[in-house]
């Protein structure tokens, strides 16, 4: 009996442990910020890289007509600004939203918000020409509604250096907000255009009560950060935000698992992955083939054509089952972020490659990206003080991040 309850206090002791660890905090706040720069940079990259090509890819009178995508979007539902009018002006505007909202996103200011327009930049533009995407694209995709539930601006934004300010400064919760006007004014503008969409009825059903549900919860959240810094009603609300947090880091780090997993077990099925030869032939195709020399040369030695198509299959299709294990899941993600690396290089899908390797980044060691955190503020302050040295920026400090969700198993700590 004594050995029954014993088990059942621990039990009991762990299920506490574990609640305290999902709501008292957001967990890997690092991971989650590469997460947020690196998808932001990708598709601002990849808007900068395609603005003379925009119109052929998503302008009203590119190859898939407007009135084609909007037989689409009305079977499937998908969400896109773009067939809300087809003028040319509107199109433009909506370009244009979309990469400042990826400027600003990568930077950190007011993460909530643009967070909110750069989901809204990707979908408007994917949904409306859904057959001049790839597998990076369905990544971003994917990424940028996860990354609206994150708290993706408590490291490396502008939001935690005004934060930090504002701590120092010793600011109340009054003088905080009121001295953030520009998160009001975006909200309210937001408001404006999300009143205008849905009595024009263009909205699709779907998204009328997701989009409403996010512009209430920001004005709440100021409001409670306004009036009640420290509280009930703030506590709940971090709470509120600490699990959405967590829950859609653990559904990017799934995310992240079955695509690889899929990417793997689909290969095993295939002849020329199975006979390894299967890298040799996406080498010399010319779509694939930026540097025919160099594709010439990677496959010139048998064996080593070989050895990289296997090894993409064993990598992709262990990694899943490696992720709760700190040394092999490291080994493991270097040598997929050096594939993509290739694969960017050698075949030419340089965004590709980069929205893979933003995804990989949700399993980094939260100890190495605070080192390349401390990297790059001494870098930025040898090259602010003139190059003469510089000193060390300070770290400020804060409680120790608990890492990524695969860090809270006592064995497998990053």
């Amino acid at each position: 009996m004594n050995a029954v309850v014993e088990q059942a206090r621990r039990a009991e002791k762990a299920v506490r442990t574990g609640l305290q660890a999902v709501t008292a905090a957001p967990l890997g706040r690092y991971q989650s910020a590469v997460i947020r720069i690196g998808f932001a940079a990708t598709w601002l990259l990849f808007l900068l890289r395609e603005f003379p090509h925009r119109q052929e890819l998503y302008g009203p009178d590119g190859p898939w007509g407007w009135d084609l995508a909007r037989q689409l979007i009305a079977d499937n539902g998908a969400f896109t600004t773009l067939l809300w009018s087809d003028s040319q002006a509107w199109f433009e505007l909506v370009y244009v939203v979309a990469v400042l909202a990826s400027v600003l996103l990568m930077l950190g200011w007011h993460t909530r918000a643009t967070s909110v327009l750069f989901m809204i930049g990707v979908l408007s533009l994917q949904n409306r020409s859904v057959f001049v995407g790839d597998g990076g694209d369905n990544v971003i995709h994917l990424m940028s509604i996860y990354l609206i539930f994150t708290r993706c601006g408590q490291v490396w934004s502008l939001d935690a250096r005004r934060a930090a300010r504002a701590r120092g400064g010793r600011k109340s919760a009054e003088g905080r907000a009121s001295a953030d006007r520009g998160g009001m004014v975006l909200w309210c503008v937001m408001g404006l255009a999300l009143v205008a969409a849905t009595f024009a009825g263009d909205v699709h059903r779907l998204w009328v009560p997701l989009l409403w549900g996010l512009w209430i919860a920001q004005g709440v959240w100021w409001c409670v950060d306004r009036r009640a810094a420290s509280g009930d009603a703030r506590l709940l609300c971090d709470v509120i935000a600490n699990v959405a947090h967590n829950a859609a880091l653990l559904v990017i780090m799934i995310e992240a698992c079955l695509i690889y997993a899929t990417a793997g077990w689909y290969k095993i099925q295939g002849s020329r992955w199975q006979d390894g030869t299967a890298v040799y032939y996406p080498l010399h195709l010319d779509y694939f083939s930026p540097w025919p020399a160099l594709g010439d040369l990677l496959t010139a030695f048998g064996p080593m054509v070989l050895l990289v198509t296997y090894g993409t299959v064993v990598v992709q299709v262990a990694f899943p089952f490696t992720v709760f294990n700190r040394r092999v899941k490291n080994v493991l993600l270097v040598l997929m972020m050096l594939e993509h690396a290739v694969i960017a290089i050698v075949l030419g899908l340089p965004f590709f490659s980069l929205a893979m390797i933003a995804a990989d980044a949700v399993f980094l060691p939260t100890s190495f990206l605070r080192r390349v955190g401390r990297w790059a503020a001494r870098a930025r302050g040898r090259a602010f003080s003139g190059g003469r040295g510089g000193a060390e920026v300070p770290t400020p400090r804060t409680e120790p991040d608990p890492g990524p969700l695969t860090a809270q198993a006592p064995t497998a700590r990053t």
